[in-house]
């Protein structure tokens, strides 16, 4: 196993083994605490630029399902088309694996995908960096292979602009009722979750002005990066709120777009909220949820105007969590009720969204 090495910003470096493809990368390095599903987190779009790094300390030892689309499109075990963190950083890899649906490892998958893999990292430490500092930019360097590789600052790219669909597609042609899906980085999972909820589904790329569709909802995707560079979703977003009073459904970075659609200003978090044990409090109410979550900006309450009101907070750190209008039937939430992988406990909020169609 040829040597690797993770050089934070600060100088900071972590020294491991290679098991993925052997090319130098750059990207924003953040953490993950779920304790399973690296091959829906690796394809989730969110994950765009950058390295994402396990703190479950195993990791390998389930495999990869098999890279099949179904007939609508869709990956039927992925969340996206291919891999989209920049890298995988592990405390252990498991060479070995076993599971009903796997059909090759994670370090050939890895290498096929050409995404770099280290393994041997003290991921506990590395995690307290990030926890202590923040999230930083950070950089992988192989043994023997070329090492000059740009640290691109995250926040100033539109990774939402390279994650998008580049055309209109539709799901569930003729149904009774059509959504607007503003296409930010979209999990697989979300299309499935509202395929099965009967709704056509006109998937529109993430700049694209949809008012002029015929439609009875919107529904804005998750996706990577700063919403600071999506104004022209933002801008799509407060034309079609000006026609009218239709249904608005917004998840993840659909969240913070809204929000800032309605007035409100975002802000990026210290170090994110990326796992499946994120406990949620519905406004109002003691119902608390367990919730699968992958960002690193968050809205800003203070900001929200007189119309708006918070609909989820974080009982870790008390951050928004969702927004939603005082009268009209637009709403959002910062976690991932698809969940892929994750809790699946509030997917009721895909059937509270259609009824409002």
């Amino acid at each position: 196993m040829r040597k690797a090495t993770l050089i934070l910003d600060d100088g900071t470096r972590f020294e491991g083994g290679s098991f993925g493809y052997e090319k130098p990368v750059a990207g924003e390095v953040v953490f993950n605490t779920a304790m399973t599903g690296y091959p829906e987190s690796l394809t989730d779009p969110s994950y765009a630029g950058q390295l994402m790094t396990l703190t479950y300390p195993l990791v390998g030892n389930y495999g990869v399902p098999p890279f099949t689309i179904a007939t609508d499109g869709i990956p039927d075990f992925m969340e996206s088309e291919r891999i989209h963190a920049e890298a995988l950083i592990v405390s252990d890899y498991s060479e070995q694996y076993s599971h009903w649906n796997a059909c090759e490892s994670l370090a050939s998958w890895l290498k096929r995908e050409q995404i770099p893999g280290i393994t041997g990292i003290d991921t506990r430490q590395l995690t307290k960096v990030l926890r202590e500092h923040g999230v930083m930019m950070g950089r992988i360097v192989i043994e023997d292979v070329e090492s000059d590789v740009a640290s691109i600052p995250y926040s100033s790219v539109n990774y939402v602009d390279k994650v998008s669909c580049k055309e209109v597609i539709r799901y569930n042609e003729g149904a009774e009722k059509t959504i607007i899906l503003v296409d930010c980085g979209v999990k697989s999972n979300i299309i499935r979750c509202l395929k099965r909820r009967g709704v056509e589904i006109v998937r529109v790329p993430w700049n694209y002005d949809f008012t002029s569709l015929r439609y009875d909802g919107i529904f804005i995707s998750n996706g990577p990066g700063d919403p600071d560079q999506c104004g022209a979703a933002v801008d799509n977003l407060r034309k079609a709120m000006s026609m009218s009073d239709k249904p608005i459904f917004g998840i993840c970075m659909g969240n913070q777009l809204l929000a800032k659609a309605g007035g409100a200003q975002t802000y990026k978090l210290k170090y994110g909220h990326r796992s499946h044990n994120q406990p949620v409090r519905m406004a109002g109410t003691n119902r608390c949820f367990i919730t699968s979550q992958n960002h690193g900006f968050a809205v800003d309450d203070a900001t929200l105007g007189n119309d708006w009101e918070p609909l989820f907070s974080n009982m870790n750190d008390g951050s928004n969590e969702g927004i939603r209008h005082k009268s009209k039937p637009w709403f959002s939430v910062q976690f991932h009720p698809e969940a892929a992988s994750g809790p699946t406990d509030t997917e009721f909020l895909f059937d509270d969204f259609v009824k409002l169609l």
